[in-house]
């Protein structure tokens, strides 16, 4: 199946296998509700699910939001200079702008370059992170071919909890944070939080200035820094008849420096805004509304001087509705309305753009078969019409192991700037499409899980570039895949590997025809270890990934490389902690895109309160 990959690739394949394990640390009762927009138990899912637990967070001591999704199942990553640089995240071997990004249920994203801004995402507002690897267009619409991507701020409850860290290290690195969560009254809830980020950074870039510029395109050898300052809120009501109400506002102000010929700095600015009310009509019936708002912001300046503004707002309204049909049998159905603006100092022929999707989806368990249908009809007002579906199908061979299939397909409808960009868009192009087929087998062995999943995607309709440089829709990729994830505890060591092999195959008529996607790493590989030994514990990360092509005609390849990451923890007394961190311990030099540098050996300590 997987053409490209080697004998000795393969052979690693069974590396994670071998000390039997599961996918995550989390339960397989953990409610997850991105996979269905709907609640339902890890074990219940039948698509692939990751999900980072806060938990999972701070035993990390991530520094960013990349930090977190490097080295998950199926995901690569590729980064411009450090923190606070343009990060792309490819999900199975899709575009950057191929994963749907959500922030407590609101889709974020730039309107006009497609992808969401993770670099200005704090780690220290986050609850969890669901990754759901595969199509979902039939649930989300748009953007969904690689799969979604959901982020779930901090919640509150109980009795009023402070929480607070103040950290530094290499880089002139500082960040703290402070939040404040609890309860009010018989029903409500509430949490806030600050986090800020200082850090001096170091030289982004080592371009190649014209001609045979590549790059950045130009040479600026100094210290390119990063700063954030971020605020957050939720806080909601629990009604005596169960109606529950709640409120979400997430803003993240970052001011960076890169190296680049026409702007080397911007000021940006993320925000979130929502509010949502779900009810009983009746006792098998619980509907919800949703109205929210996403902004994605950005001043450009070169030397100091102002030179472009590119601000998206994205409205967004939904209404949901879960019907218990009967025993083991759910049907959820709903609308989902979506309207972008453009403010820019760029003059694009259109600036607005609505699109209205209805979606349908039902869910059954019907004797040791369980199986999920779905569909969705989108109507834009710029491209028309697109109707997108899904089926999946699970069934338990024992109790202990599992087989799943599902079959989707997706689109991805053209950004602003493929549309209407002056000088360069394309009004006349089409919504990109998919179709994706996953086969997979889970099991449970002594005291872990395991996984494994293999899968193809088809884009037709890519969006590419004529001989004038104009965007069409003349390209086409076949990617193969296959993932192997497995955890487990050995002799009081938690223990988590995966694996992914992937052939992302460039299938465009021309020269091109048969080279490797960019920027994805044909196998990349995670395995750590973690141990408490009472008042302080230990662990490592190592993650490997091999090596990858930066451009169509693939003839710039970036090495293969891996890193190993070496962290510990000592608690002062039951809410007190002291964390340290090394990344990348040998110092590899790597890149992840093409002469763009990544951090090298880096040291940094956390002082942490979190009542217990």
């Amino acid at each position: 199946m997987l053409s490209r990959l080697t004998p000795a690739a393969l052979l690693l394949l069974g590396t994670p296998l071998a000390f039997a394990s599961e996918e995550n640390s989390y339960a397989l009762e953990t409610i997850i509700v991105t996979a269905t927009r709907t609640a339902r138990t890890a074990d219940e899912t039948l698509v692939p699910v990751t999900v980072i637990t806060r938990r999972d967070i701070e035993r990390s001591q991530a520094q960013s939001v990349a930090d977190l999704l490097s080295g998950q199942p199926g995901i690569s990553v590729a980064n411009n200079g450090g923190q606070g640089k343009a990060t792309s995240v490819f999900l199975r071997g899709t575009n950057a702008d191929h994963v749907l990004v959500l922030v407590d249920g609101v889709k974020i994203g730039s309107a006009t370059t497609g992808t969401a801004a993770f670099q200005d995402i704090p780690t220290e507002l986050i609850e969890r992170i669901e990754i759901v690897r595969g199509p979902r267009s039939s649930l989300y619409g748009s953007e969904a071919i690689g799969g979604v991507i959901q982020i779930f701020t901090r919640k509150g409850g109980g009795s009023p909890q402070p929480a607070f860290s103040i950290g530094g290290g290499s880089h002139g690195t500082w960040q703290g944070s402070a939040a404040l969560s609890g309860g009010a009254g018989s029903g409500g809830w509430y949490s806030l939080g600050l986090s800020a980020i200082d850090t001096d950074g170091f030289n982004a870039c080592n371009g190649k200035p014209s001609p045979g510029g590549a790059g950045c395109f130009t040479n600026e050898p100094d210290k390119d820094g990063y700063r954030n300052l971020s605020g957050r809120l939720r806080a909601g009501w629990r009604f005596g008849n169960g109606t529950e109400a709640e409120v979400n506002w997430l803003r993240a102000r970052g001011d960076n420096q890169y190296d680049g010929t026409t702007t080397n700095a911007s000021e940006s600015m993320q925000q979130v805004l929502g509010a949502s009310l779900s009810f009983a009509p009746s006792t098998i019936w619980r509907a919800s509304l949703r109205a929210s708002q996403s902004q994605d912001d950005s001043d450009n300046f070169k030397d100091g001087v102002f030179k472009s503004r590119f601000n998206t707002r994205r409205d967004l309204f939904s209404w949901q509705n879960d019907i218990d049909l009967a025993k083991g049998q759910q049907l959820v159905a709903g609308v989902d309305w979506q309207d972008d603006h453009i403010t820019s100092s760029t003059a694009y022929a259109v600036t607005s753009r609505s699109n209205t999707g209805v979606f349908a989806q039902y869910l059954a368990e019907l004797g040791g078969h369980d199986v999920q249908l779905s569909a969705r009809r989108d109507d834009n007002e710029q491209f028309g019409a697109r109707t997108t579906g899904g089926a999946a199908w699970g069934y338990g061979l024992t109790p202990d192991l599992r087989l799943t299939a599902s079959y989707s397909t997706a689109f991805k409808a053209p950004t602003f700037n493929q549309l209407y960009y002056p000088g360069f868009g394309n009004a006349d192009l089409r919504p990109e499409q998919s179709r994706s087929l996953d086969v997979g087998i889970n099991g449970k062995t002594g005291a872990g899980r395991w996984s494994l999943n293999l899968f193809e995607t088809r884009v037709t309709d890519l969006i590419g570039f004529d001989a004038s440089f104009t965007p069409v829709n003349i390209d086409s990729a076949r990617i193969r895949g296959i993932e192997a994830v497995a955890a487990t505890r050995f002799m009081d060591w938690d223990l988590r590997g995966n694996l992914t092999l992937l052939d992302p195959e460039n299938q465009a008529a021309g020269a091109n025809h048969g080279n490797v996607l960019p920027r994805r790493a044909r196998q990349s590989l995670s395995l750590s270890a973690d141990r408490d030994f009472g008042r302080w514990s230990a662990g490592a990360t190592l993650r490997g990934a091999g090596r990858r092509y930066d451009n169509l005609a693939n003839t710039i390849e970036l090495d293969g490389y891996a890193t190993l990451d070496l962290r510990a923890e000592y608690r002062l007394d039951k809410d007190w902690r002291l964390q340290a961190r090394v990344e990348n311990l040998f110092d590899k030099d790597y890149e992840t895109a093409y002469l763009f540098n990544q951090p090298g050996r880096g040291a940094y300590l956390t002082l942490r309160y979190q009542p217990r």
